[in-house]
């Protein structure tokens, strides 16, 4: 039986057959009529008379450099143009030089979108930059500068298991610390306890803020053919729908009468997957400067982010201050959730720095983040007043102390 028409259209009855036809044949026929419109397009050409014989011209990018000796340097190289591309010589400090092209179908050329490693036999000074260019078939040249070179560590169990205890002291010790102000939260009265959250989504806040100012910084180094704004663009909306719908089944669970989906321990969880995305790409960013050769980097990446990282911990323990104290296997697994990414991201950086991935796991901790910051907003909305002055103060603090703790990292 057809329903009433509500909004001033045709009522329709859903039994019907669309169109006379099956549902199926009726779903697939639109996109049945756009392949044969868009064969039609492509073979009538409508555009050859404005075709001038011009080609396209060649766009290929030098992504990152590693340096596995001081005989070798090794380009990583992309073509993001539509047509493919032949290197023909490299120059190293205007010098003609031999080189090697892997990874590319046994041959100099590339195809769209194809990546390759160009090998270079070339003793390089450390400390002293260093002048390389790609000449392409068709007399393109392509110029990259290699800063401070110094050698790359390789992948090897020791690096490893280096990029594991710095994700301990840089993730999970600091988030660990930061929680250890647990019980102190849950002696506060519920003014000061939203206080805490507020402060929580402005520590928050600050991380959304400068993951994405990174993320399309790196998107602009991203080859042209992946897109990078687009990837960056595509990674904070995924993200915030994706932890939207786990927030959403949360709370259907709970009107549902599910006691567990109405504390805040699901809050909790999500702010520290939140945490832990933006930590995975510290933990890129500590990775990186380790396989490109900047040990001494890598080391102050280290202090900074331990101070920066131990005011994440009350962020993730100050939604369940209230209620029962959750079982201490819960408390274990919010600090390995917000701190341990740190070493799965030093260890996919230290295979090499690639912008695209960098890029794509900061956008994604952006939008967890936002939406995380949103679940804060509602729990303090259940009992309180999100817009008071105290917690308009807390959250501007949070920011402060981001802030401050992040130009540990940056200077």
């Amino acid at each position: 039986m057809s329903k009433p028409n509500t909004d001033g259209g045709t009522t329709v009855n859903r039994t019907e057959r669309p169109l006379g036809l099956p549902k199926w044949v009726a779903a697939l026929l639109p996109i049945i009529l756009l392949a044969l419109i868009a064969g039609a397009f492509f073979a009538t050409a409508p555009f050859a008379s404005l075709d001038n014989g011009g080609a396209p011209l060649p766009d290929v990018s030098v992504t990152h450099t590693t340096l596995p000796s001081e005989e070798t340097v090794v380009l990583h190289v992309t073509n993001n143009g539509p047509d493919e591309v032949t290197i023909s010589q490299v120059l190293v400090a205007e010098a003609y030089w031999d080189f090697d092209v892997q990874g590319a179908g046994g041959d100099n050329t590339l195809a769209p979108r194809e990546s390759a490693q160009v090998v270079i036999p070339y003793h390089w000074n450390p400390g002293w930059d260093l002048e390389v260019a790609l000449l392409l078939s068709d007399g393109a040249t392509v110029h990259h500068t290699i800063i401070a070179p110094s050698q790359s560590p390789g992948l090897t169990t020791d690096l490893l298991v280096t990029m594991a205890v710095i994700g301990l002291f840089v993730g999970v010790i600091p988030v660990a610390l930061g929680m250890l102000w647990f019980p102190f939260l849950q002696s506060m009265s519920d003014r000061w306890l939203h206080a805490i959250l507020a402060f929580s989504a402005g520590i928050l806040a600050f991380l959304a803020i400068d993951a994405g100012v990174e993320a399309f910084e790196l998107g602009e180094q991203v080859p042209g053919a992946f897109e990078g704004p687009a990837l960056v663009a595509l990674g904070i909306i995924g993200a915030l729908l994706a932890v939207q719908a786990v927030s959403a089944w949360r709370q259907g669970r709970a009107e549902a009468g599910d006691a567990r989906a109405q504390s805040g321990l699901w809050v909790a969880y999500l702010v520290a997957i939140g945490i832990g995305l933006h930590n995975l790409a510290e933990g890129l960013a500590i990775g990186s400067s380790f396989a490109l050769g900047r040990v001494s980097l890598g080391a102050f990446l280290v202090i900074g982010f331990m101070l920066h990282n131990v005011t994440e911990g009350p962020a993730v323990v100050a939604p369940v201050a209230r209620g029962e104290r959750p079982n201490v296997l819960h408390f274990l697994g919010l600090g390995f959730i917000a701190g341990a990414p740190v070493i799965l991201g030093g260890w996919l950086g230290s295979l090499a720095f690639s912008p695209t991935l960098g890029a794509f796991f900061l956008a994604v901790g952006v939008g967890a983040i936002l939406q995380v910051i949103w679940e804060l907003r509602e729990m303090v909305s259940r009992n309180g007043r999100v817009g008071s002055a105290l917690n308009l103060v807390t959250f501007l603090v949070g920011l402060v102390v981001m802030y401050v703790t992040d130009l540990f990292v940056a200077l």
